[in-house]
């Protein structure tokens, strides 16, 4: 049990903010712990905020399985671009979503799921980020990043519909 909710599952993500990790748990070990970026403005489950939204979660959506590393996205859609340094030179301003996505769904009513809360539908994903810029540090938009090989990783490990726990 993890924050009053029972584990049925023995595959399951924790996202721990405070550590900037997320760690990966198959049949209720633990396989692998990951750097993570979080959200540069702290937690909250508010759309517009910007931050990370705290609770249970489940990975809705796997998206980018037959596209190379470093491919681009915008609006969960390859734009055919492969992100190097000198592309992230000529559009600074771009909040860069690479390689994959894995698009997290909020579980809990009222706190990360329905209304202006809903994680779904303020697209927060866990998702690749220009490696060159990724310190492990919170400076996301809401989402979670992660280096493209951990990604690809991560991906390639888990399955539609497992959990995910984020919490400070």
């Amino acid at each position: 049990m993890i924050n009053n909710m029972v584990i049925k599952e023995k595959d399951y993500l924790d996202i721990n903010i405070a550590r900037q990790q997320l760690t990966l748990y198959i049949n209720d070990k633990k396989l692998k712990i990951y750097a993570i970026s979080t959200a540069k403005n702290g937690v909250g489950e508010l759309l517009g905020s910007e931050c990370t939204p705290r609770g249970w979660h489940a990975i809705r959506a796997k998206i980018g399985d037959s596209q190379p590393l470093q491919s681009v996205f915008i609006g969960r859609r390859p734009t055919g671009e492969i992100y190097n340094p000198e592309l992230g030179k000529k559009n600074p301003e771009r909040d860069w979503i690479l390689s994959r996505i894995l698009w997290l769904g909020g579980l809990e009513p009222g706190k990360n799921r329905y209304g202006k809360v809903d994680s779904t539908w303020r697209y927060i994903y866990i998702h690749g980020s220009p490696d060159e810029i990724f310190n492990g540090k919170p400076k996301s938009h809401g989402c979670i990043r992660m280096k493209n090989a951990d990604i690809l990783d991560l991906f390639n490990q888990i399955t539609v519909g497992i959990k995910a726990y984020i919490h400070e």
